[in-house]
């Protein structure tokens, strides 16, 4: 699995463990930005992962910022990306098993790195359950997006 990762400065420490913690699990990932904690916008990362992940580059994507809401506002946007604000495992399962969401935001300056790296893990490896009611809800997703 390919996974694209960004941050704003808030989020920059927490991607960093994350991305230490994806490479431990061997599972590939490229950092789009940013790349040191000073002061950085959201949307710019949040775009070049959700266009990542839209062209199928990259099969997930991860973004950080200090609540995660600003990246899930702007990942959203893209056509294709369904991304998903969690802050707890639960989530995580469920919006892999039920939403298909391909693009996981935290929120670093709400959950520490303990629950971020569960989270992260959690939503790695939890599939898409596939399940026909499931699959008709995405399809609507895809209807209002036009694609």
């Amino acid at each position: 699995m390919r996974v694209a990762i960004g941050s704003d400065h808030a989020g920059f420490t927490l991607k960093k463990e994350i991305a230490q913690a994806l490479n431990r699990a061997s599972v590939e990932s490229q950092d789009f930005g940013c790349y040191n904690s000073e002061a950085a916008d959201y949307p710019d990362a949040a775009i070049a992962v959700a266009k990542a992940v839209a062209s199928g580059e990259f099969e997930r994507g991860i973004l950080v910022c200090a609540t995660g809401i600003g990246m899930s506002i702007v990942a959203n946007k893209v056509a294709g990306i369904r991304a998903a604000l969690c802050h707890d495992t639960f989530s995580a399962r469920c919006t892999r098993d039920h939403n298909d969401s391909n693009i996981l935001c935290l929120g670093a300056r709400v959950i520490g790195p303990g629950p971020a790296l569960d989270i992260v893990k959690i939503w790695l490896e939890t599939p898409f359950s596939n399940e026909a009611r499931h699959c008709r809800r995405i399809e609507k997703i895809r209807q209002i997006e036009g694609t």
